[in-house]
């Protein structure tokens, strides 16, 4: 039998070996899945929202434990932690209230006339989805983050992997759902979770699989859109993956340099720089000493903390004996914590010239390490800007609200990102209706996507029209007679 092997980052001592998923409990989970489908997409929106309260009130009332192991596992201290599983139960509920509110079911009816039949159109789920919950995010993104509670809103079953690198947590929290769910009259095969490396790749070949959601690294995303792509009926991989979010400093925005630094230092540290959305490269106009500024602030700061797991800790150090070999120099770095998996935030430069698209320089290095580029005039920050890689985010740090260089900026970003912003600092993603989580390629595989925000539903539907079709035999929401009371567009009018 394969084991999951729980680790203290703090130590790097081994805490417990857990049993993964074999071949035959996955098999009767994914038939448990595929059975529960049909029910699952055609309970009411409400009746869903039921369910994902059920699980948000369940993890208020384990939050204590809940906690405790994710923070032994992982030291990501337990303050971090009691936050992000208050916003783990918050995305729960959020996507309940999404999935009840009706409009992502795009309901629309188009009455038959002299010229043309009947016809009623919506989103329909898609199926089992398989989740493959991220590193950095036990809760957030973890077996019951974003993309479980999004899939479940949208009326898909979720088979959840469990990730190794807080094995006890995934189990902890698969519990919890379990005991909830049945409670709340979820049908069986809703939720489960897997372990297993296998099991996971097992999960993305399985036939009912509908569909894919997965959070982590460029390798990992790209592993499983290949392997879904080779399945008999191909199908879609929301792979979520590391990239490079630029911070753009224009000419006015150098007037406060420090505090920019300072703000630049806290977010690329943020969590020991274990975010999809640190900003790991800042562009600030040549002369002022940027990167002698950014190591300031780094040594008035003195973040301190571990990475998640040994094999991230030893890419860390990889990353950044390549952003060396590529030509970077190292100008500063702050003290890593004794014992297990502790992290040096590191600040480097580079020159301009050196930072090419392809360039190992553009690549991610996850952990606590930034990039400090200097330009020299608006052309060479726009042959930078054209060779930086598709991200997640960008912020530009301007000088004000009147200042002339911002529009050009944003609109140049927006080409290459999923959110922009001014004045403000990416490793915060907000839990809106307008929230954009995703970008271009590498940054996701669906760059139409998101997995964080109301939109998030439109990953696990597709859209079906029905033609000339009698009342009786209609979804219940495209009836005349509609039960469900949703909103819905009829003949080119909303009703």
């Amino acid at each position: 039998m394969s084991l999951d092997t729980s680790y203290a980052a703090r130590t790097g001592a081994r805490r417990e070996e857990l049993p993964t998923t074999t071949a035959d409990e996955l098999q009767r989970q994914v038939a448990a899945a595929a059975a529960a489908a049909d029910d699952v997409a055609a309970r009411h929106p409400d009746e869903r929202r039921g369910w994902l309260r059920a699980l948000a009130d369940a993890l208020d009332a384990a939050a204590d434990l809940l906690v405790r192991v994710a923070d032994a596992e992982t030291g990501l201290g337990e303050e971090r932690l009691a936050g992000e599983l208050a916003r783990c139960a918050q995305q729960l509920r959020f996507y309940g209230d999404v999935a009840a509110e009706g409009s992502w079911l795009e309901l629309t009816v188009d009455h038959r006339t002299e010229t043309t039949p009947d016809l009623r159109r919506m989103q329909v789920p898609l199926g089992p989805v398989a989740v493959l919950g991220a590193s950095n995010f036990p809760f957030a993104f973890g077996t019951l983050g974003h993309d479980t509670a999004s899939a479940l809103a949208a009326g898909c079953p979720v088979l959840g992997k469990i990730h190794p690198a807080h094995p006890e947590t995934g189990r902890r929290l698969a519990e919890v759902a379990a005991t909830a769910l049945a409670a709340a009259g979820a049908p069986e095969g809703t939720l489960a979770a897997v372990s297993g490396f296998e099991a996971g790749v097992a999960l993305v070949e399985a036939a009912p699989v509908a569909a894919v959601a997965f959070t982590g690294s460029q390798a990992g995303g790209m592993a499983l859109w290949r392997a879904a792509q080779r399945r008999p009926v191909p199908i879609p991989v929301y792979a979520e993956m590391g990239t490079v979010n630029p911070v753009v400093v224009t000419g006015r925005g150098t007037d406060r340099l420090d505090e920019v630094a300072a703000g630049f230092v806290a977010s690329y540290t943020l969590g020991m720089g274990q975010f999809c959305t640190k900003p790991g490269l800042l562009l600030v106009p040549a002369g002022h000493g940027a990167a002698d500024r950014v190591v300031a602030a780094l040594e008035a700061a003195s973040p301190s903390g571990w990475l998640l797991t040994e094999s991230i800790a030893e890419a860390y150090d990889r990353g950044r004996a390549r952003l060396a070999d590529a030509g970077a120099r190292q100008v500063g770095r702050a003290a890593a914590p004794a014992g297990g998996w502790g992290a040096e935030p590191t600040v480097f430069a580079a020159a301009a010239s050196d930072v090419r698209a392809g360039s190992p320089l553009l690549e991610e290095c996850f952990g606590p390490t930034a990039l400090v580029v200097e330009y020299d005039g608006r052309a060479e920050l726009e042959g930078l800007l054209a060779g930086l890689p598709g991200a997640l985010a960008a912020s530009v740090q301007s000088g004000g609200p009147d200042d002339p260089e911002v529009p050009a900026l944003v609109r140049d970003l927006g080409r290459r990102v999923g959110r922009v912003m001014v004045d403000d600092w990416p490793t915060g993603v907000a839990l809106t209706w307008s929230q954009q989580h995703g970008g271009p390629w590498p940054a996701t595989t669906q760059p139409t996507a998101t997995s964080v925000g109301a939109a998030a539903l439109g990953r696990f539907t597709r859209p079906v029209t029905w033609q000339s079709v009698p009342g009786p035999a209609l979804p219940p929401p495209l009836r005349e007679d509609s039960p469900w009371r949703l909103p819905r567009r009829v003949d080119g009018r909303l009703a």
